[in-house]
């Protein structure tokens, strides 16, 4: 009992927005002990790939595009705000997919891993990667440059990583730090891409999950299509 106690607090000490490196060592070494943690870590690498190299191509076109002035251009082409935004989401989720792929590959036979599903896989990756985008667009749209909206990416990457279960079982972390993940979209990618690849081993029920991912996506594509029609009516 003191063991799972001082488990508990190490976790809790890791899954902080800046953690300690030692104490997040400690966690998952004690974590490794206790069962197969590379396993349970390989689902929350896929999908961690795809957030990093999502936002992070996004961030770079959208701030790109704003320095010489082109997407003041494309806002003004006669084409649709919805599907302008999904382009732009479409490009950089392209590159999410095609690194979270490459990162699953990989991973099966490294790991010994089986899909359970595969149309569940699929979608959410595709989710995640949408999501991901727009989330990616949300950040950079309000920015100049690529280093600001790098920074103020890993203002939000940083914690999800510790947050939501990537490198341990979101069931591990305190009640008011789950809390807060469930109000994450990686935190849905995590847990269905767990289901998909370790036999149903998931905290919540799969179906929850890609609902979330899919609501994840409606809402901030909203929110990024008010900003950029607010944006358009400001500059013209």
């Amino acid at each position: 009992m003191p063991d799972k106690d001082k488990t508990r607090k190490e976790i809790k000490a890791a899954a902080t927005p800046f953690p300690k490196h030692a104490a997040a060592l400690a966690a998952l070494r004690r974590l490794a002990a206790e069962r197969d943690l590379d396993t349970e870590v390989a689902p929350g690498l896929a999908a961690l790939t795809i957030l990093f190299s999502t936002t992070s191509m996004t961030a770079i076109v959208i701030t790109f595009e704003k320095r010489i002035d082109a997407l003041e251009r494309l806002l003004l082409a006669p084409l649709g705000m919805k599907t302008l935004i999904l382009g732009k989401a479409a490009g950089s989720s392209a590159i999410g997919v095609s690194m979270g792929v490459f990162v699953l590959l990989v991973s099966l036979p490294v790991f010994g891993l089986s899909v359970s599903s595969p149309v569940l896989l699929i979608l959410c990756i595709l989710l995640s990667a949408f999501a991901f985008a727009f989330m990616g667009l949300l950040i950079s749209v309000g920015v100049r440059e690529v280093f600001e909206a790098m920074t103020l990416s890993n203002f939000f990457r940083f914690p999800m990583m510790f947050l939501c279960g990537v490198f341990f079982p979101f069931e591990s972390l305190p009640k008011s730090l789950q809390i807060v993940g469930y109000f994450l979209p990686l935190t849905y990618s995590v847990d269905l891409l767990r289901y998909c690849l370790l036999e149903g081993r998931s905290f919540l029920n799969p179906y929850l999950d890609l609902a979330a991912l899919a609501v994840f996506n409606l809402l901030l594509f909203l929110l990024i299509e008010s900003i950029f029609r607010k944006r358009l009516r400001e500059q013209y």
